[in-house]
Parts: C-alpha cells; structure tokens; sequence
C-alpha cells in the first residue's frame, strides 16, 4: 500500500455552510490538481437528445440499474435543496462522471493497475469491484470547495487514463475540451453554468470533510444485470 499524504485545506466558511474562501496547503501523494477544466452537468435518468451526443443516463458504466437505484430521474430543474424535488434520493446527489472506465469489453483493463494511484490498496480486487466507482473528488470553483463521488464514465470518453490519472488535457474536444460531468446538487452548490471550468483532483474517503455530500454516501457495488 502506497502512503497518501492528507490533502489539508484552511476553510474560511459563510454563515450558510459554503466555503468563502480556500488555500491548498499540501497535495495528496499521486493525485494531480487538474486546472481550468471544462465542466458540464448531467443527471441519472437523463434522457438521450442532442445535447447528450443521444447518450441516455437511464444506467451508468457500473449500474446498469442506475436510476432504480437512485430512486427516480434527479431532475435538474425541479429541486428541493440539493435533492430532487420528488424524492430524496438512495444514493449520494453530489455525484460525477470522469472519461475512464476501469472494465472494457473483456475485463478489467491493464490500465486500471498500471495508472491507477489506488490499484495496490488491495491485494485482489473483485471482478464485479470497480476501482474507480464511489471514489472522491474536490472540485472547486471560484471561492467554493465541493465533494462528489464517481458513478458514471464520460463525458464521450472512457478510456482517457492520461488525462484522469495523470496531467494531459482531455481528449475530448466536444464542448471546449469537456472533462468532467457534474450533478446538479454539484452545479446548484458551486454555482456553475451549464458549460463552465472547474479545478478538481481525488482524495480519500478520510478526508473528505463534513457538508451536505456526506448526508446520503453511495457505497453500493457494480450491477451488471
């Protein structure tokens, strides 16, 4: 098992829990701070149209069940706080997608245990265990700090190891270059447009502080029936 250095932040918080104001003291072991990233949203249940290049959200890479699991679409115009309005949901609303996918066509790929920085956190990993699925991340925008977990591959890439786990650019050039896929309750709590920038980079579980991402946390595993 590799050392991870804990990411510590200096948190300067307004009187309705939002970060005002951050500094980075010292990085995490391996995981790189991706700058200036293009950021778009998207929601389970999110139906195929143009927009989505007809890629639906009904399932996700690791779920093929996913909006059952969820509890309903996550209705990015119809909210209740950070929820949708018509439910609260099973699973975790501050969620993402990331162009890399741990499983292709045959398998694990060899990529996910030659670049990932968390592959030898364990001995063996499950074949119905995703590396990736459920995974942290700090995104930041402006003045505000958010966490979300990782539920879905994309945006229009799944297999973009340079970029995700290393510092290329995305391969992508839909959209300006898009990187990272956001839920709404990520869009509704940095105050991002529908195509906007965002820096993001992993972190542990452990640190990942207290805020509204921490009241529902996913930790179901790959269903692929």
């Amino acid at each position: 098992m590799s050392p991870h250095i804990p990411i510590i932040l200096l948190l300067i918080t307004s009187s309705l829990g939002c970060v005002s104001n951050y500094v980075v003291v010292a990085d995490q072991a391996g995981y790189s701070l991706h700058k200036n990233v293009v950021v778009t949203v998207f929601w389970v249940g999110e139906a195929e149209s143009s927009d989505n290049r007809h890629i639906s959200n009904y399932a996700s890479a690791w779920d093929i069940r996913w909006t059952e699991h969820y509890g309903g679409v996550d209705d990015p115009n119809n909210r209740d706080g950070f929820y949708p309005a018509a439910f609260v949901p099973l699973e975790n609303p501050f969620y993402f997608a990331l162009p890399y996918n741990d499983f292709g066509m045959i398998g694990r790929k060899e990529s996910a245990y030659d670049r990932i920085p968390w592959s030898s956190d364990k001995r063996v990993w499950g074949d119905d265990e995703s590396m990736c699925k459920n995974r942290w991340i700090m995104i930041i925008h402006d003045s505000k700090v958010a966490y979300a977990q990782w539920e879905d591959a994309g945006p229009f890439e799944y297999d973009d190891v340079d970029y995700v786990f290393g510092d290329s650019p995305p391969k992508s050039k839909i959209n300006g270059g898009v990187g990272l896929d956001v839920s709404p309750a990520v869009r509704d709590y940095l105050g991002l447009s529908d195509i906007d920038a965002v820096d993001w980079q992993f972190v542990e579980q452990e640190n990942v502080p207290d805020g509204p991402w921490k009241k529902i946390v996913t930790t179901s595993p790959i269903t692929w029936h």
